[in-house]
């Protein structure tokens, strides 16, 4: 017994020291560059296949071809990854979209290169660099482990590494050559891969697909040491190696041997779903495959293009009908992939799974081997196991909840990887599996009329979710999900909707497909597949459902009329290209006859700016821009009671000075539009009604009220018991100094933060534990520092998303809003996307008031405009708070404190020191020096 347990250590040391390597290169790699190399399983195993094709076919000593491969071929790939892939992202702004689609790309890339090279089969002929005692790969992941940790920390490229790791934007003003750090990181992840590689290749199977897989699924040692640790991958790679083996020695009986033996198989699967779910995420950016560019709709005439190749293989016959009626299975798959990343900008590597779930239980209904159900004909249980996989879509939609970029990439890889190993692959779910097609349909062609069909059902519910209301949720959710938050949508249920329906669409292509080849293939649903879709959605467009079509045919058809492997080289270098043209090839075709168009380009165009300034020396006009007198500050009762309106003019005890003299210029002057054309100024006229508020009648605004709330950052006292109250009718302001806690606060406000203690209270509610949605739907509406609009949508697109997501429902609040803020002329159907500052600053206000708040928390709202729009906006937060509403500004522009605010708070060191009448309360701001504006927690 105990020489099993030792011989078992032994052979679990082996296996966990080829996964300490791996996790040592992928640390490294994402440690130089922030990139997650998804690439790292397919450069190992090109690198097993170029030491076999130097030893075996070609002759060489071990030794020569081991140095090559491992000193020469692996960092040169890894040196040109960098420099001809990820650079140009890097330069381009370093978008975690684009990047993690290009590591993707770079996968499918060396995977379909692979296969074409040295074919799909299995190689069992792998020459052995480390003998198989346990002990030499061991010391072998040792030495690795310890010179990186040396170089890390003795040497001067180690501290610049730490420096590019801590801030590369600092670091390269620090003279840091960055470049060159994250080219040595790619290059010994590179090295790192191929050592892996050319160390499991005699253990494993040597095929383009099973190796990288394989090596993929050994991520879960990196995020278990938080992509940071060398000494976390390394023991945690030899714990679960040596466990692994030591659960082979188990045998037990009954119902649970084949569950134990599938974990004891792939307990790195195991670790890998617990990491990805259950362990806080690694990198939170958001990894979505999005442009910040208007949607633009397909042409009529490419969907009849499509129609027409799509009708056209029904004229096929043969082997060529058959290949056929794959594509619009395909096409109904990858159309899951659409509305989850597409619509609802959701990354999901998993689909393949819910594809084989719904070919697996279609195919167990109608053979009657599903638990507790009978056999059932063929098209309902099709439709019974769309309904059975759509609920699973929770498995992936949960995680989506709280999990952004990398973290929820990864826990959607994991899933689809879980899947595959622990149901795909048992022969008790699996083994003799066949499907027949439903009656009438037994044949090709009247079989691909029937996926015609289905196809066009799934087209229609695409299509629905890209109009109306939910179309504009997802796109705003898609966008800016805290700025769709802050508008009221609710995020996290959308998120669930969107996988569910993903799900489902993916499961109804599943059993399509595997009808039309009359058998359930669990290969064709594995990881590598689901990554091939992927990225052949984003590259295709991910938005575009035409898009999803030509994918289909395009997989389907290259894979059937060529070699195979090329359908994912193809892809492949799409995908890395995909920084040239994120919006897919449809995206940069329009956009190069757009510059090629004549005329285009020559002499340049006016910005908005010089076209006013243009329109006012034509027409003599001042150069000044007034408002009209219905937006200029206007006298108020004391106490908050509201002005009498009497023949256009206001009455009441003024406390403040009067109006500018009314016979001034109002400088209605046009402004121009995002195509040169003019468009309404931010002026109404005082006779509109939007003047005043967006909403009709507003019921009595209750306050928002904060008592003692705390935060901390580890150390850091971010609030330390603050309280603070907004009332109806005032305009209350925060200042401080940079790091004195106003954001900290305005996000516990808001909803985004929740305080370690205190209370936050709406009226008589207790709001403190509440999400944004559901405070923006009880009317608290807020805006951002940074512009939080939705680029794909319209300007009147933006606004009706806060009034359909608002506190009250109102169909006119659109108009009004867009009235109010000088919206409602050509702008309003431009998209925002490309819009200037104070435009956007417009539209977010517009899309905050258009849901009839009772409470407008505004974080910097003059940031970015210029003297004319800061007037113009203090007048109008003026009009809503005489109207009833109560306001909050954290506001670093003191003259607009002093002409706005009727009680200033400040805050430092995350406590209000004082609060008092403005004017009493800055003209005491000089001990506290400067405020700083740049932007704080």
């Amino acid at each position: 017994m105990a020489s099993l347990t030792y011989d078992l250590t032994l052979a679990g040391l082996s296996v966990g020291s080829a996964a300490a390597l791996t996790g040592i290169g992928l640390i490294v790699t994402y440690r130089a560059t922030g990139v997650l190399n998804f690439a790292h399983g397919a450069i190992a195993m090109v690198c097993a296949y170029l030491l076999r094709q130097f030893t075996v076919e070609w002759g060489w000593p071990l030794w020569l071809g081991a140095l090559v491969t491992l000193l020469l071929v692996a960092p040169a790939i890894g040196l040109a990854l960098e420099r001809f892939v990820f650079r140009p992202l890097a330069v381009l702004g370093g978008d975690p979209a684009q990047t993690l689609v290009a590591s993707i790309g770079v996968f499918v890339l060396l995977v379909g290169g692979a296969a074409l090279l040295w074919g799909q089969g299995a190689r069992d002929d792998a020459p052995t660099l480390v003998s198989a005692d346990p002990w030499g790969q061991l010391a072998v992941a040792v030495a690795v482990a310890a010179a990186v940790g040396a170089v890390t920390r003795w040497t001067r490229f180690g501290r610049e590494l730490r420096a590019v790791v801590d801030d590369r934007s600092l670091a390269v003003l620090g003279g840091i050559d960055a470049d060159r750090v994250a080219a040595a990181g790619w290059a010994f992840g590179s090295f790192t891969a191929g050592l892996t590689g050319v160390l499991l290749a005699p253990y494993v199977r040597l095929d383009p697909y099973g190796m990288p897989l394989l090596v993929m699924e050994v991520v879960a040692v990196a995020v278990a040491a938080r992509m940071r640790s060398l000494p976390v991958a390394v023991v945690v790679a030899l714990g679960i190696g040596v466990a692994q083996s030591q659960l082979t020695r188990l045998h037990p009986s009954g119902w649970a041997e084949p569950l134990l033996q599938a974990v004891g198989v792939n307990l790195f699967v195991v670790a890998l779903l617990i990491a990805a779910l259950v362990l806080p995420g690694v990198g939170t950016r958001d990894a979505l495959p999005r442009t910040a560019t208007a949607r633009v709709d397909t042409p009529a005439g490419a969907w009849i293009v499509a129609l027409v190749l799509f009708l056209i293989p029904l004229g096929f016959a043969g082997q060529d009908l058959h290949t056929a009626v794959q594509v619009p299975a395909l096409g109904v798959v990858l159309l899951s992939l659409v509305v989850v990343t597409g619509r609802g900008g959701q990354i999901s590597l998993g689909q393949a799974a819910y594809a084989g779930l719904g070919a697996l239980f279609t195919a167990l209904l109608t053979a009657g081997r599903f638990p507790h159900l009978p056999a059932l004909p063929e098209l309902t249980a099709l439709l019974v196991a769309v309904l059975l996989v759509a609920p699973l879509g929770l498995l992936t939609g949960w995680p989506a909840i709280s999990r952004h970029g990398l973290a929820l990439a990864l826990a959607t890889f994991a899933v689809g990887v879980g899947v595959s190993r622990f149901v795909f692959a048992q022969p008790y779910a699996t083994s003799g599996l066949t499907l027949t097609r439903p009656p009438g349909f037994e044949g090709d062609r009247a079989y691909y009329v029937l996926e015609l069909a289905l196809l066009a059902s799934a087209l229609l519910a695409t299509h629905a979710l890209r109009r109306g209301r939910t179309g504009r949720a997802l796109a705003a959710m898609r966008d800016h999900e805290s700025g769709a938050s802050a508008a009221g949508v609710r995020v996290p249920s959308l998120k669930l909707a969107a996988f569910v329906t993903g799900a489902a669409l993916a499961a109804l292509g599943g059993g399509m497909l595997a009808m039309g080849v009359r058998a359930f293939d669990p290969t064709a649903y594995d990881p590598v597949r689901g990554l091939l879709w992927f990225a052949a959605i984003v590259v295709l467009g991910a938005d575009s459902t035409l898009g999803a079509l030509a994918a289909a045919a395009l997989l389907v058809g290259l894979d059937a009329g060529t070699k195979g492997g090329v359908a994912a080289a193809v892809i492949g270098v799409l995908a890395v290209l995909v920084g040239r043209f994120p919006g897919g090839p449809y995206e940069a075709v329009r956009a190069g006859v757009v510059r090629l168009r004549p005329g285009a380009g020559r002499g340049g165009e006016l910005t908005p700016a010089g076209v006013r300034a243009r329109e006012r020396v034509r027409a003599g006009a001042p150069s000044t821009t007034r408002l009209p007198l219905a937006l200029r500050r206007e006298p108020r009762v004391p106490g908050g009671a509201k002005p009498v309106v009497r023949g256009g003019e206001r009455s009441g005890a003024p406390d403040r000075p009067p109006a500018p003299d009314p016979d001034a210029p109002t400088g209605n002057e046009p402004e121009a539009g995002p195509d040169g054309s003019s468009r309404p100024a931010f002026r109404p006229t005082p006779a509109d009604p939007a003047t005043r508020s967006p909403h009709v009648t507003p019921p009595p605004t209750p306050s928002l009220r904060a008592r003692h709330l705390h935060l901390r950052y580890g150390e850091f006292t971010a609030l330390g018991g603050v309280d603070l109250d907004v009332l109806p009718g005032r305009v209350s302001a925060v200042v401080g100094p940079n790091g004195a806690g106003k954001s900290t606060l305005f996000h516990c406000l808001a909803g985004t933060l929740r305080p370690g203690a205190g209370q936050v209270r709406l009226g008589g509610r207790d709001i403190t534990r509440l999400p944004a949605h559901a405070r923006t739907r009880l009317g608290i509406a807020r805006t951002f520092q940074q512009l939080a609009v939705f680029p794909s949508l319209t300007v009147a697109e933006n606004v009706r998303v806060g009034a359909e997501q608002g506190r009250v429902a109102d169909p006119g609040a659109v108009e009004r809003a867009l009235r109010l803020f000088g919206l409602d002329g050509a702008v309003r159907t431009a998209p925002a996307a490309g819009l200037p500052t104070g435009t956007l600053r417009r539209v977010e206000l517009a899309r905050a008031l258009a849901g009839s708040p009772r409470v407008l928390l505004l974080d910097e709202p003059a940031a970015g405009l210029d003297t004319a729009e800061v007037a113009a906006l203090a007048r109008v937060l003026r009009a809503l708070a005489d109207d009833g509403m109560a306001l909050l500004v954290v506001e670093h522009d003191l003259d607009l404190v002093a002409d706005l605010a009727d009680v200033v708070h400040v805050m430092a060191a995350g406590r209000i020191v004082t609060s008092g009448p403005a004017d009493h309360v800055l003209r005491s701001l000089d001990p506290l020096g400067p405020l700083d504006p740049a932007v704080e927690r």
